[in-house]
């Protein structure tokens, strides 16, 4: 029996995904999380062979929560199911050890198919977020400009994306400005549009 440990914080989905998984005969979900935090804790004291995770959840990168698992349980895999499935989100999902990557418009067969495919130590990507990341190129985006850049797509003024990068106002101009150049944009507004289009952030 594969274990699963269920992560979304919208409880309808999350509430359908378990139902749908309930359905197999190998498949059981062990637990449910709406956060990252829960997310965890639940891994950490449960163990589960597979933990399903939303990518954005509303405490925490659901990649981020995906590397944690994977360094305070190794045994548990991880796969990520989102509804915003840009390549430099599937390109930094893969980097950092996530065996799944599908959208939440995938078919009930496929999420239970790619649950053994990952518990089996197997990857999957669906197929269409894997060619619109080949087409989409390398960013050229370092991991601190991409970042800086991401905060920035909100509005946010350079005093506030420094906070929440624990960064100089000083700092944030710098990658700003570093980022409008790598990607030919007169302005960080124009540079947020590019990286965007292309799924750099």
């Amino acid at each position: 029996m594969i274990r699963v440990l269920l992560a979304d914080d919208e409880h309808l989905i999350r509430g359908a995904m378990a139902a749908l998984l309930a359905l197999e005969d190998d498949l059981t979900v062990s637990a449910q999380a709406a956060t990252g935090a829960e997310t965890l804790a639940m891994a950490r004291a449960l163990q589960p062979d597979v933990a399903i995770i939303d990518l954005q959840l509303p405490d925490l990168d659901g990649v981020a929560v995906a590397e944690a698992i994977h360094r305070d349980v190794p045994s548990c895999r991880t796969m990520i199911v989102t509804s915003h499935g840009l390549p430099g989100h599937l390109r930094r999902a893969l980097a950092s050890g996530v065996r799944g990557f599908l959208p939440k418009t995938a078919a009930a067969e496929v999420l239970a198919t790619v649950v053994r495919i990952v518990a089996k130590g197997g990857r999957y990507v669906d197929p269409q977020l894997a060619a619109e990341a080949i087409s989409a190129g390398d960013s050229p985006l370092t991991t601190r400009e991409s970042q800086v850049l991401e905060l920035a797509a909100s509005g946010a003024a350079v005093e506030e994306i420094a906070r929440q990068a624990a960064l100089s106002p000083g700092t944030v101009r710098n990658y700003l400005s570093a980022a409008a150049i790598k990607l030919g944009a007169t302005n960080r507004h124009e540079a947020v549009r590019t990286a965007q289009s292309r799924g750099w952030i």
